[in-house]
């Protein structure tokens, strides 16, 4: 029976495209080829293998529903298989050679293969060919897209088949071969995978140059906002308990020493000094009348001495408010610049004695305050390298070296629990340093490879996480 390339014809090759879209699993597809085929290619069996070496698994055979069973053919075929699947690969090779010296653009993957038993087959298999097997195979691999082959589709028949016979049967292996790589992806494991992955030449070198990426040698870093600050600033505090009434000094102003910085309200001191004044006024009267009286009256001399000592008591009471009011106008200790906030939130703020006011730095000491977030802190010796990218000057980096650490996270201005680090600028930068500015800074720790650089955090999570 010879295929007839009618309207029948290409209803069957419809039909048979159609039952290799609608099957799910690979064993579903090869029992549809080693089954269905019969109507394009009459043959005596059909056997589909899964795999394109010698060690493919037979999924289908013609006639049979499952080829699990260990009959004497079967354990045959398995046999046999290694050896012919090298002998088809070869004669692909050779019609490859061919078609290279004759240029023709017919693509080898999918052209099928017609092989009869040689004469130097080994006398097992060849036993075994004559008792079971016709006059020969008609090979078709079915391949990737790539041209990778995946499987191999053998038809056992009598006499070789036609050139019109392999044109027809050529789209539908076409089918078949697409069917089969989507089925194969979505069949495959992830060991698998790895497997394919592994046995490409191709992907080992890429393979081989991750992992030594991954294994190369960089600089643990971290980036944390930071801002320039005074190093050695005098602390500018209230030195009495009172209310701010002027601030003779704006925010980062220069000032030298002895210079006024702010006045403390002194109403409640004058009243204290008019006050006392009065009472040693009264006292010194008391102490008078009773020497007077004393002339005249001996006994009157024994309250001399409390008299004498309250009028001491209320001249030390005034020392004491001249002196206050001697420290009403807080000057500057030395030349500097001061640094604070807001000067309208300080007027008529109360403060108590010993209160913070503002800062008198020197401005060609300055130094950088680093908020390193808990979650990004890496381990830091004394001396590494900080380099930091101010907000007004994002193209010209400062650097600078750490000097201290805190072991207690705090609260950064934003709320983040932060570990405060501190360094000093190199001699070069610190001129370009003005205090009060901020920007981001980008802390360096020690060397370790990139592959735990990128996995550190997930697996501090996953740690935290799991409890591990």
């Amino acid at each position: 029976m010879a295929f007839v390339a009618d309207e029948a014809g290409f209803v069957q090759i419809a039909a048979l495209a159609a039952r290799a879209r609608e099957a799910n699993a690979l064993v579903e597809l090869a029992f549809s080829i080693a089954n269905d085929s019969y109507a394009l290619l009459p043959f005596r069996q059909a056997l589909v293998f899964d795999g394109a070496g010698a060690e493919a698994t037979l999924l289908a055979v013609s006639g049979l529903a499952r080829p699990a069973e260990d009959s004497p053919y079967l354990v045959w075929l398995r046999r046999t298989w290694p050896w012919l699947v090298e002998r088809l690969t070869e004669r692909l090779t050779e019609r490859l050679t061919e078609r290279l010296t004759e240029r023709l653009t017919e693509r080898l993957d999918e052209a099928p293969s017609w092989y009869t038993l040689p004469t130097d087959a080994p006398a097992e298999i060849a036993d075994g060919w004559h008792e079971w097997w016709p006059a020969g195979v008609f090979a078709l691999p079915l391949c990737r897209r790539s041209g990778e082959r995946l499987a191999w589709a053998c038809f056992l028949l009598d006499q070789a088949p036609n050139a019109a016979q392999a044109a027809v049967l050529a789209p539908v292996a076409a089918q078949w071969s697409y069917c089969w790589e989507m089925l194969a992806a979505d069949s495959v494991s992830p060991w698998q995978r790895l497997r394919q992955i592994w046995h490409s030449p191709r992907r080992r070198w890429l393979l081989a140059a991750l992992a030594a990426v991954l294994l190369l040698p960089v600089r643990q870093s971290a980036l944390a906002p930071a801002e320039v600050i005074p190093l050695d600033a005098a602390v500018v505090t209230s030195p009495l308990d009172g209310v701010i009434r002027t601030m003779h000094v704006r925010p980062n102003q220069v000032v030298k020493a002895s210079q006024l910085l702010f006045s403390l309200d002194d109403t409640t001191l004058r009243n204290r000094l008019a006050v006392a004044q009065q009472s040693i006024a009264v006292a010194d009267a008391e102490l008078m009348a009773t020497t007077q009286k004393s002339f005249d009256a001996p006994q009157s001399k024994g309250e001399l001495a409390p008299l004498t000592g309250r009028a001491h008591e209320k001249r030390a009471e005034l020392a004491a408010v001249h002196a206050q009011l001697g420290r009403v106008d807080v000057s500057a200790a030395e030349d500097g610049v001061v640094v604070f906030g807001d000067p309208e939130d300080w007027r008529g703020k109360p403060v108590s004695t010993g209160e913070r006011i503002m800062l008198l730095a020197k401005p060609d000491k300055p130094g950088v305050l680093v908020h390193l977030p808990v979650a990004d802190a890496i381990a830091l010796d004394v001396g590494a390298p900080i380099t930091l990218f101010l907000t007004v000057m994002p193209l010209q980096p400062l650097d600078a070296q750490l000097t201290e650490t805190s072991y207690q996270a705090l609260l950064s201005p934003d709320g983040i629990a932060s570990y405060r680090l501190r360094g000093v600028f190199t001699a070069g930068d610190a001129a370009q340093a003005r205090i009060g500015l901020r920007g981001t800074a980008k802390v360096y720790g020690g060397w370790a490879c990139l592959i735990y650089v990128v996995l550190r955090r997930p697996l501090a999570s996953f740690r935290e996480w799991s409890g591990w």
